[in-house]
């Protein structure tokens, strides 16, 4: 068994930022899927929004986030993380991340869709991609800090499954070695789970390969609350084309002027919001959905061509650079976009300290449900939230680090029992395959309780082949990950068939209108639900 302190399942922002902060506390181990900036972050072009510049306030930036969270945002923990960040974005400053900034010397503030103000530090457009590149060499600094490459989580250990009564505490969690192909045991006295989203469950996604939901299956299974994951975000603007399904164009591209319109060059969001292309996500993502349906296109177009060819190329030099490779070149010629899941803005149950229902572990950034982002995810406030919380989860666990007891209970190594090698790969890949389309086709933008249901009747019956699947064959990555996005698409649509109202991200043609009686009224699935 390895053993260590502090176990962190996850090596994007949040996951770093924890691992840092704990470090100074005791060892650290990093278990991630693939290389260690194969990470969410990575992908991130905006930025993260932050009250940085004097004519802002924090009452504006918690307004913005509320407004946008359509009456499910926890408004003490909105407060709470906006008004920490600048601080926090001073730290990421000191670990070597270089935000843009004028000639002048002051932050180069964007803005983007549902803001009031300038108020999105970048760094042009790779800004996920600088700051995993500057706390990653953090991280290599530190010798108590490991990290273990190729390594996915299988299931979180509990004193529960270990057969003990009593409150649930977290003892650690197996971990398949990729490589080698072995269930390895990791003891902890503290576990984080900063595992990042689910954009894979669905059929298009800006996410990268790794985002299948596993924190969000491992926390359910291990028995915690997991809320609001109706709410998933579908970023208005992926590139349209077959060699770059999930590349994204960032919202930053409508905060500097662009205009979406049609394919006889129309604009259409003027009279779908006062904001028109800066409206929250969840409306811009339906006014494009509504568009295409309307004139049977296969997508919309983004239009920056009226801005000079020198300033587009100097504020997205990524975006520009990958477009033209693909044969667009933004500064002559509209792009063709489409909405694709993006974020998942709910998960597993935490507060702002990022402590969960089972002692001993933690959730940090994507994965976690703290109330910041309520119905609908403001752009820009993930990575806010993600160093913030994570910050505070550190200091909580190092707080409790000096009074837990050193694990007294022997966590049994992984049994293989009977199973044997798979020899029918089709089976997982079909099954996947299925899954991300009946998710794409019957739990997209636009919902109706008929789809809901079918969606749910076909995902409960994946679920009895998976389960059967999983204990006749010896795990491999590729099945431990159908596993947990079935686990995670039964979360969102039983959500989705609870809430009989249109809200945010959720909107149901069956129930249009929002319910008051549901303002501030979260979906809570308890493990006990039937899954």
């Amino acid at each position: 068994m390895i053993e260590t302190d502090f176990l962190v399942l996850g090596s994007g922002i949040a996951g770093l930022w924890y691992a840092l902060r704990a470090a100074e506390h005791g060892a650290v181990s990093i278990v991630t899927k693939k290389d260690s900036a194969d990470a969410a972050t990575n992908y991130a072009q905006g930025g993260i929004a932050c009250v940085m510049d004097p004519k802002d306030s924090f009452d504006a930036h918690v307004r913005d986030t509320l407004v946008a969270g359509d009456g499910l945002c926890k408004e003490d923990v909105v407060r709470t993380i906006v008004t920490e960040g600048p601080a926090r974005v001073r730290e990421l400053i000191a670990f070597g991340v270089d935000f843009a900034r004028s000639k002048e010397g002051q932050f180069d503030m964007g803005r983007e869709g549902g803001h009031s103000a300038r108020r999105v530090l970048h760094a042009t457009d790779i800004t996920g991609r600088e700051i995993e590149r500057a706390l990653l060499a953090a991280a290599a600094r530190r010798r108590n800090i490991k990290v273990y490459e190729n390594h996915l989580a299988v299931d979180l250990v509990t004193t529960r499954k270990l057969g003990q009564t009593g409150p649930a505490r977290c003892m650690g969690a197996y971990v398949l070695d990729k490589k080698a192909g072995r269930v390895e045991t990791f003891g902890a006295r503290l576990t984080a789970l900063a595992t990042g989203g689910c954009g894979k469950v669905y059929l298009y996604t800006s996410n990268p390969d790794i985002a299948t939901g596993d924190g969000v299956a491992m926390a359910y299974r291990a028995g915690a609350r997991v809320a609001n994951m109706e709410f998933i975000q579908f970023h208005p603007t992926c590139l349209f084309h077959p060699k770059a399904r999930t590349f994204l164009i960032s919202e930053a591209v409508r905060g500097e002027g662009a205009l979406l319109v049609d394919r006889n060059g129309r604009r259409f969001m003027e009279g779908c919001h006062p904001q028109a292309e800066l409206a929250p996500r969840d409306i811009v993502a339906r006014a494009i959905d509504a568009e295409m349906k309307k004139s049977g296109a296969d997508c919309v177009y983004l239009d920056i061509t009226h801005k000079p060819a020198k300033f587009i190329i100097r504020r997205f030099p990524n975006i520009y650079e990958t477009c033209l490779r693909y044969g667009i070149d933004m500064t002559k010629e509209p792009l063709p976009v489409v909405p694709a899941a993006h974020y998942m803005c709910g998960g597993a149950v935490s507060d702002v300290d990022g402590r969960m229902d089972i002692e001993g572990l933690f959730a940090v950034g994507e994965v976690a449900c703290t109330g910041l982002h309520g119905a609908n995810r403001l752009a820009s406030n993930s990575l806010l939230e993600a160093v913030v919380v994570a910050h505070r989860a550190a200091e909580r666990s190092g707080d409790m680090l000096a009074k837990l007891p050193r694990n007294h209970l022997a966590i049994p190594p992984w049994q293989s029992g009977k199973a044997h090698d798979a020899d029918e790969l089709v089976v997982v890949s079909h099954l996947w395959d299925e899954i991300r389309r009946l998710m794409w086709d019957y739990v997209g933008i636009v919902r109706t309780d008929k789809r809901l249901q079918r969606a749910k009747t076909r995902i409960e019956n994946l679920q009895r082949e998976i389960l059967e699947y999983y204990w006749d064959f010896i795990v491999t990555a590729d099945l431990l990950e159908l596993r947990n996005i079935a686990t995670v698409a039964w979360l969102i649509v039983e959500s989705a068939l609870r809430r009989n109202e249109s809200r945010g991200l959720h909107y149901t043609l069956d129930h249009p209108k929002h319910d008051d009686a549901l303002a501030g009224h979260d979906t809570i699935l308890a493990p006990d639900a039937g899954a």
